[in-house]
């Protein structure tokens, strides 16, 4: 798997390139409001932030004429002079150099036209100077926030709302941008429209902003203390095949599928990638946010091991060709694993997705999914959410743990737990399986939430086998022993998994935790004839 991600990287980075390159300066391009000679684009606005240090930010937009020179120049707590870019086929770009946290500055671009006049006796040179300025600027750490109605829904409709929205002006420097709700069949090279330009939080723009976005960047701040910006590009109900490029599709065979065959206009192969992915590209960008995969429940389920991890490594390549190598070709990439929809469900939809998530590893960070960390939901669910039960209120919990896993993995913090308990060991007898954590756990009765499947020896276990559940008999400060005794005598236990349900449990009552975390233990399915083969996790028999 490693040498095929190898591959795919670097078979399809020169192609990115060239798509990027011809998409700046070659698909027709927007000119400046007003007939002015100068402006940047779409998502540059006052009170913007761009990325810190060390990282260098990009900024371009519109210029005429053609040839004119650009240079930007920031005055703030310290003052910068970029090397002038020249006006091409329409287009600006300048690269700036690093610079720390902190500001406001205020940010001018100014285009150089020169024009020059030849008569008998001199030759006359005129230099004409055309300017534009954005203001209230800082220099932070910039993440997108993308997916479908659970990374769009409002913070005014959680849990304490209005308590969340009286204290936003607490947090003057955590900025806020919603990329508009529009499709492409081609790849844009900015946005059609924004939503929500840069904006220093208050409550009124912040009711309608991504609560989860929101929350991951206020409780962020609380924690580096410097500029947080968050852009916001998602959609209701949209799949992951819309916000995916052609290229990542294609590594799935998923690329002929969805053309024009959908059922609504944003769930088209692409769409949303083409309109409100693409044009950010040369955003430099310190991560992102994802929260999607509901929509994938009856929709290509059985592929999303394959589209999910696909899209992280065709966005991350992407964003680091599109910034000129500035956004990290690993960038930091936070998901959350999939809630609940409907209590007492049978349907394997979710649980098969939250699998899936994982690149079938029920954990992340892992061998496929690099550099990614996840939080657990399926604990969190709201029977009595006025949006439908699929839409839970508490997005504070999911930021926290969001937060947490920020901190490990994008931010290199050590000793910050992160992940919930795990399995790391296995040991099988006719009666018992035993059970050994990778950290200590916080374990109560359960009847149904481990479920044994038995078969004849070297025989799989799939999705649709038949599970039976099993009881938890005894816990320690580490493992958990339950029941296996309902095996015939002709087949032996296969494959063993945990919260394989829709609504697994009601709000963080789930029966395994981390003793020192809180954080609940994540599902899995863990099968006999394939955990040795595992460096993290055997699986052995006993008769003791």
């Amino acid at each position: 798997m490693a040498r095929w991600r190898r591959a795919f990287l670097l078979l399809n980075s020169l192609s990115v390139l060239l798509l990027i390159l011809l998409c700046a300066f070659i698909l027709p391009f927007s000119t400046c409001p007003h007939g002015k000679d100068i402006c940047f684009a779409s998502y540059y606005g006052d009170h913007m932030v761009l990325q810190k240090s060390p990282e260098r930010s990009i900024l371009w937009g519109y210029g005429s004429p053609e040839g004119g020179l650009v240079t930007v120049y920031l005055s703030g707590p310290m003052k910068h002079k970029s090397s002038p870019a020249p006006v091409k086929k329409g287009i600006w770009r300048v690269t700036l150099d690093p610079i720390e946290a902190g500001g406001p500055y205020n940010v001018t671009a100014v285009l150089q036209n020169s024009s020059t006049t030849v008569t008998d006796d001199n030759v006359t040179v005129v230099v004409q100077n055309s300017s534009t300025t954005i203001t209230d600027v800082l220099f932070g750490d910039i993440w997108l926030c993308g997916g479908q109605s659970n990374m769009y829904f409002k913070t005014s409709q959680i849990f304490n709302a209005s308590e969340e929205l009286a204290i936003a002006s607490e947090y003057p420097h955590v900025r806020t941008f919603m990329v508009a709700l529009e499709t492409s069949d081609t790849e844009r090279t900015d946005l059609i429209r924004v939503s929500l330009p840069w904006s220093v939080p208050e409550a009124s723009g912040l009711s309608e902003f991504s609560a989860l976005c929101w929350l991951f960047g206020r409780y962020l701040y609380k924690k580096l203390n410097y500029p947080i910006g968050l852009v916001e590009s998602c959609w209701g109900g949209s799949p992951i095949e819309a916000w995916s490029s052609s290229r990542a599709l294609q590594q799935c065979g998923l690329d002929q599928n969805g053309k024009k065959k959908q059922f609504c206009s944003h769930c088209e192969n692409s769409v949303l990638w083409n309109a409100m992915i693409h044009p950010l590209l040369n955003m430099t960008i310190k991560g992102s946010l994802w929260y999607q995969g509901e929509k994938n429940t009856n929709y290509h389920q059985n592929k999303y091991n394959c589209s999910f991890p696909a899209m992280i490594d065709d966005w991350r390549m992407a964003f680091h060709l599109g910034s000129g190598g500035q956004t990290a070709m690993d960038f930091p990439f936070g998901f959350v694993q999939l809630s609940t929809s409907i209590k007492g469900s049978t349907d394997n939809g979710f649980p098969n997705i939250r699998w899936h998530q994982t690149a079938d590893k029920g954990f992340v960070p892992n061998s496929r999914l690099q550099r990614t960390f996840m939080a657990v939901a399926m604990d969190l669910p709201d029977e009595n959410s006025p949006y439908g039960t699929i839409h839970p209120r508490d997005k504070q919990d999911v930021a926290y743990r969001l937060t947490l896993g920020a901190q490990a993995v994008a931010y290199n913090e050590k000793d910050v737990a992160f992940l919930g308990p795990f399995p790391k060991q296995i040991l099988s007898s006719p009666i018992y399986l035993n059970l050994t954590y990778d950290q200590a756990i916080a374990a109560k009765p359960s009847k149904d939430l481990f479920e044994i499947c038995c078969s004849q020896p070297q025989t799989p276990c799939e999705f649709q086998s038949l599970w039976i559940p099993v009881s938890i008999i005894q816990w320690s400060t580490t493992s958990i022993l339950i029941s296996a005794n309902v095996c015939k005598p002709t087949t032996e236990v296969a494959a063993l998994r945990y919260a394989w349900k829709d609504w697994p449990c009601d709000f963080k009552s789930c029966p395994v935790y981390g003793a020192n975390t809180t954080l609940p233990a994540p599902p899995f399915i863990i099968h006999r004839n394939q955990a040795n083969g595992n460096s993290y996790l055997s699986w052995n028999d006993t008769f003791l």
